[in-house]
């Protein structure tokens, strides 16, 4: 019979190359998130596009509000490199400043959305029984109205203010995510950590947000990241409908809008602000595709 202490161990002398050293798993999704070239590609896209609009504004020569009525509809040149307007504004510097407006749009929609399906959906799976079945009730009652229907009587009921944009937006998009989280909760809620954290006589509160909902991140990032998009889109379908953020103010949609009504005559008022708010859905939807298979745990075991 071998002893325990005969057992052969490490050698103290190994050196430190030699020895297996473990992943951890976001380490190995970020491995996996840097192969896949169009994620890469959108993710450099996005950042590249936010820095455009965030610091382009402060080293152009015009305002957005700044008007020239005796150079309206300008064909791009030197001075105006995409044109200008029928107010004789500079298309860049609003294309730029339209850019902060849809992306902030995009974020603080999508992270009303987040906050309200995140915790909405972690209490329904944890609580599971009566309550649960309520809340998903509920849940499909809203899903059954007309989105856009509902933001526009939010927004006609609440004035056209552009912080009430953030809030509508977001106050419909959470239902997905309320059903994802809720479903990832009941998947782990039986756990051995969380009866562990049970019979320490942790509360619910610091079960739910301490333990559970740090444990489904991964889902959660995946579709934040489909999410913006989609808030985007919703933003700029209701600009084009004369809903969303108003004059003087530009985003992405209301210079869509505005190129729409005259494509025949001044086709670069709608060909700039369209390219552009399409690579930038293209680019956020191909970098959620690639965090949705890096994040994959059966794809991390093939």
């Amino acid at each position: 019979m071998i002893s325990p202490s005969s057992e052969k161990l490490p050698s103290a002398n190994v050196a430190p190359a030699q020895l297996e050293h473990g992943v951890s798993p976001w380490l190995d999704a970020w491995h996996r998130l840097r192969r896949n070239h169009l994620a890469v590609f959108g993710g450099v896209v996005v950042i590249v596009l936010s820095l455009l609009c965030v610091l382009g504004p402060l080293f152009s020569p015009y305002g957005y509000q700044q008007t020239n009525l005796e150079n309206t509809f300008s064909p791009p040149s030197a001075s105006h490199w995409l044109g200008t307007d029928q107010l004789g504004r500079d298309l860049l510097t609003r294309l730029l400043f339209g850019g902060q407006i849809s992306l902030m749009v995009g974020l603080i929609a999508t992270a009303v959305a987040l906050t309200i399906g995140v915790i909405y959906g972690a209490i329904a799976g944890y609580a599971g029984g009566n309550l649960d079945r309520v809340m998903m009730r509920i849940v499909d009652i809203l899903y059954a109205l007309p989105f856009t229907i509902f933001v526009i009587l939010l927004m006609v009921f609440f004035g056209r203010d552009i912080k009430l944009l953030f809030v509508a937006i977001g106050a419909v998009e959470w239902l997905t995510m309320a059903r994802i989280v809720r479903g990832q909760i009941m998947s782990i809620k039986r756990m051995e950590f969380i009866e562990a954290a049970r019979s320490l006589g942790l509360g619910t509160p610091r079960i739910i947000f301490r333990h559970m909902i740090p444990n489904i991140l991964g889902p959660i990032i995946v579709y934040t990241t489909l999410t913006i998009p989609g808030v985007m889109l919703l933003e700029a379908f209701l600009s084009f409908l004369g809903l969303g953020v108003q004059p003087p103010m530009s985003s992405w949609g209301v210079l869509i809008k505005d190129g729409a009504e005259r494509m025949e005559e001044y086709p670069w008022l709608l060909i700039f602000p369209g390219t552009i708010f399409s690579l930038t859905l293209f680019s956020l939807n191909f970098l959620g595709d690639g965090l949705r298979d890096a994040l994959d745990v059966r794809a991390a075991k093939d």
